[in-house]
């Protein structure tokens, strides 16, 4: 069998050049002579039929199939270099630091549960949490992926829906004693509503109903708005003081103890989506991928396992139906 990639080591020679800028100070990275890697890259421009360089006394430029050549060399070779420690981590074990931002709701109430098993799994990987409401910069502050909520711009990263998180309306039992239960929209605009503050607007964010089949944005209003951490808004709700709209997986406990009472469930319907995001050109670690598959997985299970209970509880036999993953 004759050897169709031989020539794989005038190919690093030429990445090793554009890296590094000049011949001297890759042969200098390469424990070699400028002359020789001179020497490779002519047999590699040779075997293509194209000049890849033009050189000068003072600089390296790259001719356009030089630099096409270039980024299609660079990314065969981070491949090949996926598949190696792909193949290196089937037989050891995960180590190294993550670090993945996730807003206060996913961060509180959903991520320790997903996190849990994977800590178990893998004690090597030392894992750095920051949960915070912000956007954080994935590449300029060093995150390897970030929990963003809503439908995501065209921002140029990687995203993975992790699920569409139904929302609920609810109060606490003392409020409604002493408020009454509004038994539609006009009786809910009656009352005191707990509406968060958008960061990125400083506007009041609308609740999201289903009436008719029909999707509504409702904007409520109230004396009390929260900010900066839209749990709040759950907080001042179980104390009393007014009705909030929040995620299932938030409101779900508090229901199940009586401490909250889901309102208006015939407008109920609606989801946010949160999905898990990260940059396409930065190289991810075996952990870090370890922990993108994990993540995608336990969320799928977990909600399937949530729905079906829903489904049980309501006489609803077969979840089939149910997707909550593009």
């Amino acid at each position: 069998m004759s050897r169709n990639f031989d020539y794989l080591g005038d190919v690093e020679v030429f990445l090793a050049v554009m890296e590094h800028g000049s011949f001297t100070s890759a042969a200098a990275a390469l424990s070699t002579t400028a002359s020789v890697l001179s020497r490779a890259i002519g047999r590699l421009e040779a075997r293509l039929g194209q000049q890849l360089m033009r050189r000068t006394t003072r600089r390296i430029g790259l001719t356009d199939a030089g630099q096409r050549y270039l980024e299609q060399a660079r990314g065969a070779f981070g491949l090949l270099r996926e598949a190696e420690q792909e193949a290196q981590s089937q037989s050891a074990a995960l180590s190294g630091r993550v670090r993945i931002s996730a807003p206060t709701t996913f961060g509180h109430f959903r991520l320790p549960a997903l996190l849990k098993p994977f800590l178990a799994q893998n004690p090597e990987v030392r894992l750095e949490l920051n949960i915070t409401n912000r956007n954080v910069d994935l590449v300029a502050e060093g995150f390897d992926m970030a929990i963003r909520l809503g439908n995501l711009p065209d921002s140029g990263l990687v995203a993975r829906k992790l699920e569409d998180a139904p929302l609920r309306l609810v109060a606490a039992p003392d409020y409604l004693k002493r408020a009454g239960v509004p038994r539609n929209l006009e009786e809910l605009a009656q009352h005191v509503c707990l509406p968060f503050v958008l960061p990125r607007t400083g506007k009041l964010g609308a609740w999201s109903f289903r009436i008719g089949g029909e999707d509504l944005e409702w904007q409520p209003r109230s004396v009390l708005e929260v900010s900066d951490d839209v749990l709040g808004t759950v907080s001042m709700a179980e104390q009393g003081i007014g009705i909030c709209q929040t995620y299932d997986f938030i409101a779900r406990e508090r229901l199940a103890s009586g401490r909250l009472v889901e309102l208006l469930p015939e407008l109920s319907g609606r989801t946010r989506p949160f999905s898990l995001v990260y940059a396409p050109h930065r190289h991810q670690s075996a952990a870090a991928r370890a922990l993108i598959s994990a993540l995608v997985s336990d969320v799928l299970s977990t909600s399937l396992l949530h729905k079906c209970t829903d489904d049980v509880e309501h006489g609803i036999k077969s979840p089939s139906r149910y997707s909550p993953f593009c």
